[in-house]
């Protein structure tokens, strides 16, 4: 079996060219013996072949390949290699994601471990999640060459973004306690460290490619892009909603209900105010603050869409994560102690307390689902607009008979050489000039009468029959379309 394919045109997910005796599709890297699906080595081979490509290919995303030194787009379809900085992006990211793991177990703040705290562990549950999501889309790219290690990068960046000043703010709040860092907070900031590397590895380091491939030119641009009128309105929406976000993350969002039954009184008190802390934590909550903005920016002004949408879920899953320990906690039993009050006093005084959230906290609620709304929009958001199909295929380099098209441009020309003489007369005599000053002497006639009396017109026409390459060894008598493919 032969090592090599002519490759003819690559989308975003697969390629179309010639096998040894046949037409085939294969998925972007995959190996010679894999092809999607293959047809025969003739004339209605490749119309089915390119008919069968241009339905399941991405709109937009076609383009031919590049031809090598002899003038033929061929690659090497085999043992994939690069990508060197994509395998150690995969390895730190499994490595974050362990960390991560591990850091739920020992004392992470007071002496107390993450699992033992659940408005905590949720959160730092959902990051690890997410990571490991990233490290599952790189490693999909390592095994079969796609975008899906870029995907995955963008996701994990996001969530890298917001969750680098919770971690600031956790740290801050063991400073200036005095207390000693603990294990698990330490093993926590490390997986963090592994999975933002790994993430951002993953997304400048090029894709693996198969043996003898040279590198792609990108199909799209990918980064930011500066958005048309038509979406301008949409994208401010989303910017806006993270700038909600952010301003609503900084008030408080607890609320508890003092009730002193022996006094027959009642206090309502706030807490969570993300300025009402010391320099540190608050430097952390405005990192997440700013973070949170700036990501729903990004994602907005990121083309393709779709990937701007990866990088805005990751924060999404941050916010989701705080909103879901805010539960939590209003729903646990409030201790007198927060409040400086023993339990003997609490005991006197007949104090009930009860826990619930601000109206600033449902504002903030608000604002993530309108972004996990934006989300959605830029994931079903076109980047181009659907083609209308294709007119007709291209033409597709002979592989093993390069003299094939020749001879059947040859033939086509000895044919109209050879073309019968009462067939032109005919032919001119259904030509009428043009006068565009003046239509005397031009004598009226009868389309309808004369229909039958002249031949129809049996010029070459394009289409994508004409268009299939030719087949190896044989010489076709239709013209041959020659336009690019060498």
């Amino acid at each position: 079996m032969p090592d090599k394919a002519v490759i003819s045109h690559r989308g975003e997910k697969y390629e179309i060219g010639r096998g040894k005796r046949f037409y085939g599709i294969w998925v972007v890297g995959a190996p010679y013996e894999a092809p999607v699906d293959r047809w025969p080595e003739n004339r209605d081979g490749w119309q089915q072949a390119w008919s069968r490509f241009a339905s399941i290919e991405v709109p937009g995303t076609i383009t031919p390949t590049a031809p090598e030194r002899g003038g033929r787009p061929a690659r090497r379809l085999g043992r994939p290699r690069g990508g060197g900085a994509l395998l150690v992006g995969e390895m730190l990211l499994v490595l974050g994601v362990v960390l991560g793991l591990a850091g739920l177990f020992p004392a992470y703040e007071g002496g107390q471990s993450l699992l033992s705290q659940a408005n905590l562990v949720v959160p730092h549950l959902a990051y690890v999640l997410g990571w490991a999501l990233t490290a599952a889309m790189v490693a999909l790219s390592v095994a079969r060459p796609s975008d899906a290690a870029r995907r995955g990068a963008l996701f994990g960046l996001g969530l890298s973004a917001v969750t680098f000043g919770l971690f600031i703010a956790d740290l801050g709040e063991v400073v200036s306690a005095g207390a000693s860092l603990g294990s698990g907070l330490v093993i926590s900031l490390a997986g963090w460290l592994a999975c933002t590397a790994g993430s951002a590895l993953a997304l400048t380091a090029g894709p693996l490619r198969p043996a003898g491939q040279q590198p792609q030119a990108p199909r799209q641009r990918s980064g930011l892009v500066r958005p048309g009128r038509a979406h301008a309105g949409p994208l401010a929406l989303l910017v806006l909603a993270g700038i909600g976000a952010a301003a609503a993350f900084a008030p408080s969002w607890d609320s508890y209900t003092l009730v002193a039954t022996a006094q027959g009184t009642s206090q309502t008190v706030t807490a969570g105010n993300a300025f009402d802390n010391p320099a540190m934590v608050v430097a952390g909550n405005v990192l997440v603050m700013v973070a949170v903005v700036a990501v729903a920016v990004v994602a907005a002004l990121w083309r393709p869409a779709r990937q701007g949408g990866l990088l805005l879920a990751g924060a999404v899953v941050v916010l989701a994560g705080e909103a879901v320990s805010a539960f939590i906690q209003a729903g646990q039993q409030a201790s007198p102690a927060l409040f400086g009050i023993s339990s003997a006093q609490a005991s006197a005084l007949g104090l009930s307390i009860s826990s619930g959230l601000t109206a600033t906290f449902w504002v903030f609620l608000v604002f993530v689902i309108s972004l996990l709304v934006s989300c959605a929009w830029l994931f079903t958001e076109r980047d181009h607009p659907a083609m209308g199909g294709f007119p007709g295929s291209p033409w597709l380099p002979a592989g093993r008979d390069q003299g094939t098209a020749e001879a059947a441009d040859a033939t086509a020309r000895e044919g109209a050489d050879t073309r019968d003489p009462a067939q032109e007369d005919t032919a001119s005599d259904d030509v009428v000039p043009e006068d565009n000053d003046s239509d005397l002497g031009r004598p009226d006639r009868d389309v309808s009468d004369n229909a039958d009396s002249h031949p129809a017109d049996t010029g070459p026409r394009e289409s994508l029959a004409d268009s299939w390459p030719a087949e190896s060894g044989s010489v076709d008598s239709s013209p041959a379309d020659t336009r690019g493919g060498r």
